[in-house]
């Protein structure tokens, strides 16, 4: 294939915009490892400088053997894990319905959907503060992982309920008339082709929770149950004082879990989108 000069040229500027706009979105997290391995005379220089010029590992040390991070990121793993898990196993058969029931219940629940997202948390919080209240369920995981399934569910059921559309009924009828109930179908045609919209709807309720910090610090009041969000709010003093070196050491730490669970997930994304295409 013969490429023209200005071709190449114009194949050489598109991918240095990609690479500027890559850099651009990554310096953020470059900038936060940078400042994890400053040492406290660096971190207070007024020019600083993106590489350190004596690396130090001290700041890692603090924020894991001095302020609870690994407990603290195992609550937050800990209940978002079990909201993810939660959040499938409610939205699955709830968007079977709203996409296969075209009916007043589908319409409510699309309502219901959409209504949902239009109202702050700050007005939510004092009724739902007092629901949880009475039902004992302050400074809990059990109350938090309530919250956040119902936190996340409109929009989960807004993705799966697409994913559902775009299984072609015939699978199902022909299912019936083998004498397989909507049940039998759920579990054995649906969810398998529900594959790929399953770990988007996974992955997102796990980062939604794993990042949340407005329901965590009003609902969590004792240390010991605090997620991983809640920690890190801790490294800035009373009087606004930031320890700026094991906060970003820990910001760091906390971004790994997100994305490795990712960067293992995708595989299986891209293998069951693939599949799917071919299967159709």
């Amino acid at each position: 294939m013969i490429v023209s000069p200005r071709q190449r040229s114009m194949r050489v500027g598109q991918y240095s915009l990609l690479c500027l706009y890559m850099l651009f979105l990554a310096f953020p997290l470059l900038w936060m490892l940078s400042v994890s391995f400053k040492g406290p005379q660096e971190l207070v220089q007024l020019h600083p400088h993106v590489f350190p010029s004596q690396p130090t590992f001290g700041n890692y040390t603090d924020a894991l053997e001095h302020n609870g991070l690994l407990h603290a990121a195992w609550n937050s793993f800990k209940v978002s894990s079990i909201t993810a898990i939660l959040a499938v196993f409610v939205a699955v058969p709830a968007a079977y319905v709203l996409a296969r029931q075209q009916g007043l219940i589908s319409k409510a629940g699309m309502g219901w959907i959409l209504l949902s997202q239009m109202f702050p948390l700050i007005l939510i919080i004092m009724p739902l503060f007092l629901v949880l209240k009475d039902l004992h369920a302050i400074n809990t995981h059990i109350g938090l992982i309530a919250t956040y399934l119902v936190w996340t569910l409109p929009f989960s059921l807004w993705m799966l309920q697409s994913y559902v559309r775009g299984i072609p009924p015939q699978l199902e009828e022909a299912a019936m008339v083998d004498g397989a109930g909507r049940l039998t179908i759920l579990r054995t045609i649906i969810a398998p082709l529900l594959g790929p919209g399953i770990v988007v709807v996974a992955l997102f309720v796990f980062v939604q929770c794993w990042n949340e910090f407005f329901f965590a610090l009003v609902l969590l009041d004792s240390p010991n149950l605090q997620t991983l969000s809640l920690l890190l709010a801790r490294f800035v003093g009373i009087e606004g004082i930031v320890r700026l070196g094991p906060l970003a050491a820990s910001a760091l730490l906390a971004t790994i879990p997100s994305l490795l669970i990712f960067a293992f997930i995708q595989r299986f994304l891209t293998r069951g989108l693939l599949a799917g295409a071919v299967k159709g």
